[in-house]
């Protein structure tokens, strides 16, 4: 019998690691000028960093930094709606959203490219640790892990410390994802870098490397630099294969933007020989959704 399978080839991902230029307007205009980089460089899917046009306020809680927050839709996912239309890309843009007087989520939307809104994912899991007082702005994400079937493939899209949890990462794979996305803002403390920085960061791409060949995906984390208060983002923004190779990371203290090919049939030939998916026991995983087991 013929083989009818059909060839997919590969998709170009863009990942832009910015830092904060001292306003929204600076940031934005940053990020807008390396999409269109991007894009002439033949980038099909483009992701920001987390909260991408605003500093990173979250090390410190102060009700004015409400304000920074948008409605989604809004002016910006206008603006970003149009950009994808324009260039013919699907564009990832996380930040501040205002869902309503009392509800505030740490967010990412995803635009098609024809600049159609597809959806917004919001960050499920909420930090709280000295210099990192999220649990204070945001409220965890509602939503089931949603996949989108993008122009050029299907994502998923997660957010910082979304990307330390496997059960994430599972489901969304489980969903049919071949990229996953993680928007991130992350860095060392003064007072820990010189005994644990390394470690920390190890510990930061090994897990996510983990999940990409676990779930047999891609995985793109995108993180910014800078410093910023009494954090160092240590930047490393970094692309995983479905075999845990990097094929590309970013530098640790310099904005810049990785271009990185997705080789969408070597994914799925993995599949095929690594069958995590057909042994899995879902039957015998039932305690997972239970906190603590005594």
């Amino acid at each position: 019998m013929e083989n009818t399978a059909v060839k997919r080839g590969s998709v170009s991902i863009g990942l832009i690691q910015g830092k904060d230029f001292g306003s929204k307007q600076a940031n934005l205009e940053f990020t807008l000028g390396e999409i269109r980089a991007l894009a002439d460089q033949g980038a099909q899917i483009i992701c920001t960093q987390e909260l991408f046009h605003t500093n990173y306020f979250c090390n410190e809680q102060d009700t004015e930094n409400f304000d920074l927050a948008e409605s989604i839709p809004g002016e910006t996912s206008e603006v970003f709606s149009s950009l994808a239309k324009e260039l013919g890309v699907v564009i990832i843009a996380a930040y501040f959203e205002k869902r309503s007087s009392a509800i505030y989520h740490n967010s990412a939307i995803v635009l098609d490219s024809d600049g159609t809104h597809l959806g917004t994912y919001r960050k499920t899991h909420i930090p709280q640790d000295p210099d990192f007082e999220e649990k204070f702005y945001f409220t965890p994400g509602d939503q089931d892990f949603p996949v989108w079937d993008t122009a050029f493939g299907k994502i998923g899209v997660l957010i910082c410390w979304d990307q330390w949890f496997p059960e994430a990462a599972r489901l969304m794979a489980l969903k049919g994802a071949e990229i996953l996305f993680y928007p991130t803002a992350i860095g060392w403390l003064a007072l820990e870098k010189e005994e644990w920085g390394e470690y920390q960061h190890n510990a930061w791409e090994s897990v996510q490397i983990g999940h990409a060949i676990a779930n047999g995906c891609y995985v793109a984390s995108i993180n910014r630099v800078g410093i910023e208060k009494n954090t160092e983002f240590w930047g490393q923004s970094f692309v995983s294969d479905m075999y845990g190779t990097i094929l590309k990371r970013a530098s640790v203290d310099k904005t810049e933007s990785l271009l990185v090919k997705c080789d969408l049939d070597a994914l799925e030939s993995m599949r095929k020989i690594w069958p995590f998916f057909r042994d899995r026991r879902p039957e015998k995983y039932q305690s997972i959704t239970k906190h603590f087991l005594d």
